[in-house]
């Protein structure tokens, strides 16, 4: 045959055979084993369900990770907690420490001040006594110039006993009260039928009281032969 004649030969068409033609590599799946495809199969689902669980385990212990951190956080917070109230009861008691302290060294100074002013006061009453004496010795006189001394020497009375008051001192002078043997001490008595007993008619030298001891107690002179005062009655 010419080279001619084959190239009409090609370009004829076929017989139809009557089946469809099959693509390329048709042939090849058709000759795979089921089971060698099956086996891929499960081995394809096994290695995902191991990176699966590879990823859940990481998730797990990131999560796990984070419960202890958690935990943690909250075992550091509770702990800080304390040591916080702890520290506040610290400073409370601290602080009541020095409200006491304060409080004492006032209350010091206080008593202080007081026991340095009565000792001024104590070692001035000898002279208020001389003072008390000579005004009375005065205004006994028929001397008009030593009744005039008088008024002087009780305006000079009078300052002093002003500066006792401003110290808390107070005269103890109970003319006319019942005995008091705590602030007052009996020197004499005096015969009075009338007059309940045991009430003071005169005060032989005045008492002094500061702060509510008693710095001197008075000199004084008592009733007897009267009377029992009634029950309740000052």
């Amino acid at each position: 045959m010419s080279e001619r004649d084959r190239e009409f030969d090609e370009e004829l068409p076929r017989e139809d055979s009557g089946e469809p033609e099959k693509p390329d590599g048709a042939d090849g799946l058709d000759d795979l084993d089921p089971e060698l495809v099956e086996a891929a199969i499960r081995a394809g689902e096994e290695a995902a369900k191991a990176d699966i669980a590879k990823d859940a385990g990481r998730l797990r212990r990131e999560r796990d990770d984070l419960s202890q951190k958690l935990a943690d956080t909250q075992d550091e917070a509770i702990e800080a907690r304390a040591q916080a109230d702890e520290a506040n009861a610290r400073y409370q008691r601290l602080q009541a420490d020095w409200d006491n302290f304060r409080k004492r060294t006032a209350q010091e100074r206080i008593a202080e001040r007081e026991r340095a002013a009565e000792g001024v006061i104590e070692a001035l009453l000898p002279a208020m006594d001389d003072l008390e004496l000579a005004i009375d010795h005065a205004r006994s006189s028929d001397d008009e110039a030593a009744r005039g001394l008088a008024d002087g020497v009780s305006a000079v009375r009078a300052k002093i006993l002003d500066v006792f008051a401003k110290q808390g001192a107070e005269v103890i002078d109970p003319v006319g009260e019942p005995f008091d043997p705590m602030e007052a001490q009996a020197v004499a008595t005096v015969e009075d039928g009338e007059a309940y007993a045991d009430t003071v008619m005169a005060v032989l030298r005045k008492g002094y009281r500061m702060g509510g001891r008693v710095l001197r107690p008075a000199m004084v002179q008592v009733s007897v032969g009267g009377p029992a005062r009634p029950k309740g009655e000052a």
